[in-house]
């Protein structure tokens, strides 16, 4: 080939894959392929337009793209002018207990997920008495008696029990506080903050990929800048990432990002912000000031992405909308400030301040109405969930916000939301930045047994092919090819997993096969509890896991561990 002609290529990047690939054949002599996919469109998940080809997978791996005509195999997956895409990836998926409820995590193999990342400022690990005390009615809830204390245990209970789908995990910067300083509003001393270190390094070496924050869910808040730059400086020696849900998604969400800057600057790591948005009523039209200051962190020097879910409403718990003060000593006492009149009414008046120096919630909506009660855990409040805080307020004739506390309090602060507070231009824009991938923020889900009983977001069934729906086929927002680039090849660049994320020989076969014309979403805020539908055939690790869209029930999905792990 000219010289000039591979420089041209060249500058498409990995454009040439796709020409190497078809020249490829295979010997009738060699071993068997596992599963040769045939008359597929490959789009392969580096944004080139398809191409044709066939695919063989042996052990778990991509052996050959190419002609296979005479190659033999074990068995052919016909795709029937399909595409055939790589496995997508969830850079923020939540499944890290739901996962041991139901290991197959029905919501995400439908969407096409193959790959979760998770592990948001509370993460599985570490692990100590205490903590289990006061989470008990959240392992309850699910039916888990945790029996590890770090990520090592918490990997091989995993392992030894099968997974549907691949999962990374974060070592949470507020798991690692809670475990030396409590729930407290107290700052370490240099003897506690050393611990802290030592956790985070140890998590680093048990397999973490990065640190992680949620700045605005007590007792997160109470953490300092130069403490997580302290923490994040542990996990840049291992070649992690720091992932915030941050400080401010509001008023403050400038700040909030050059904070994160200079955490990544100072802790010499990359950046990611989880789930980016304008969030409140009155920032609604500051996404090109988000995505402004972002670019100016990048074109300096800044390696710092984020991800989206590309809904209109975000999902947290109930009580982000106490202010962070009251949540000192955690939701016991939380709890008894909600049953003090006057520590209710000073909760009050800092909710109805629209100057306070906090993430305040509820001047971010324009009224009850734009909370949906979603998950509880009291029996007694299931009928609820569903409802919308305006209509629980009537029925049980109080004063919203009296309404809010008092379902905390009955709910033991446990209650989860959905809250409508963006605006579809903004969430439009975020997601089509070149550097922005997706995150379904959910765990997985299902319609059946102690997880159908929840009203979840409809992300936690829906994101991904929402965004093949609405995103790339009703509106053009985005082309398909730049879509699964999102989905794939961005995420797995991001989180350093270097044998996923592309179609290309020697990757993991972690791979999606669906109609581009009828993938779609079925889940509703009114009705949550229901699969997307489109996909033909999900492979995790070279293994069915959906086959002629039924689920198969196999579980061969594996824990990717960070660039630290020590096998021991």
């Amino acid at each position: 080939m000219p010289s000039k002609l591979i420089s041209s290529l060249a500058l498409a990047g990995l454009a040439l894959v796709p020409i190497f690939a078809i020249a490829q054949t295979a010997s009738p002599s060699q071993k068997p392929f596992d599963i040769v996919v045939v008359n597929g469109h490959i789009i392969d998940g580096t944004g080139s337009p398809w191409y044709s080809g066939q695919i063989g997978i042996r052990d778990g791996r991509i052996a050959a793209i190419g002609v296979l005509d005479a190659a033999p195999r074990k068995q052919t997956i016909d795709a029937h002018g399909q595409v055939v895409a790589p496995g997508f990836i969830d850079m923020l998926g939540q499944s890290e207990m739901t996962m041991l409820v139901d290991p197959r995590v029905q919501s995400k193999i439908y969407q096409g997920i193959t790959t979760e990342v998770t592990g948001e400022g509370d993460s599985a690990a570490p692990l100590n008495a205490a903590m289990i005390a006061d989470d008990k009615a959240s392992y309850d809830h699910l039916g888990i008696k945790p029996d590890w204390a770090d990520f090592r245990g918490y990997f091989a209970r995993l392992e030894k029990q099968g997974m549907g789908i691949n999962l990374a995990s974060y070592v949470g910067a507020t798991s690692v506080r809670r475990m030396v300083l409590g729930d407290a509003d107290v700052q370490p001393t240099p003897e506690q903050l050393k611990k802290m270190e030592s956790l985070v390094d140890q998590a680093m070496q048990d397999g973490a990929v990065g640190v992680s924050t949620a700045l605005q869910y007590a007792p997160a808040p109470y953490a300092k800048t130069p403490e997580l730059i302290a923490l994040a400086t542990e996990v840049g020696k291992y070649g992690g990432i720091y992932a915030t849900h941050m400080r401010s998604e509001g008023d403050a969400v400038l700040d909030s990002i050059d904070e994160a800057v200079r955490i990544g600057k100072e802790g010499h790591l990359p950046v990611e912000i989880w789930h980016l948005k304008a969030a409140g009523k009155a920032n609604w039209g500051r996404m090109p000031q988000i995505v402004e200051r972002i670019n100016a962190a990048r074109s300096v020097g800044v390696d710092i992405t984020a991800d989206t879910y590309a809904y209109t409403a975000w999902f947290n718990t109930f009580s982000a909308f106490i202010p962070p003060w009251a949540h000192d000593g955690g939701d016991a006492k939380l709890i008894e400030r909600l049953k003090d009149p006057a520590t209710r009414a000073r909760i009050r008046a800092d909710m109805l301040n629209p100057h306070g120096d906090w993430d305040n919630e509820w001047q971010e909506i324009s009224g009850p109405q734009d909370i949906l009660i979603a998950v509880v855990q009291n029996p007694e409040l299931v009928p609820l969930q569903g409802k919308r805080l305006s209509e629980v307020a009537a029925m049980w004739h109080e004063d919203p916000i009296d309404a809010l506390c008092d379902i905390l309090i009955k709910d033991k602060a446990f209650t989860n939301v959905a809250v409508f507070g963006m605006s579809e231009p903004d969430v439009t824009l975020a997601l089509k930045q070149p550097w922005v991938s997706l995150d379904n923020d959910s765990s997985g889900a299902s319609p059946e047994g102690v997880l159908g009983r929840e009203h979840p977001h409809p992300r936690a069934y829906g994101t991904f092919p929402r965004v093949l729906r609405k995103y790339v086929r009703e509106e053009h927002v985005l082309t398909l090819e730049d879509a699964i680039r999102k989905f794939t090849s961005l995420p797995a660049q991001r989180m350093r997993f270097t044998d996923r994320g592309v179609l290309k020989q020697g990757m993991w076969a972690d791979i999606v096969i669906f109609d581009p014309a009828i993938i779609t979403d079925r889940s509703t805020y009114e009705n949550p509890n229901q699969l997307a539908s489109g996909m033909d055939f999900v492979l995790v690790n070279g293994v069915p896991v959906i086959a002629h869209t039924q689920m198969t029930g196999n579980l061969p999905g594996k824990v990717l561990r960070g660039e630290g792990y020590v096998v021991k």
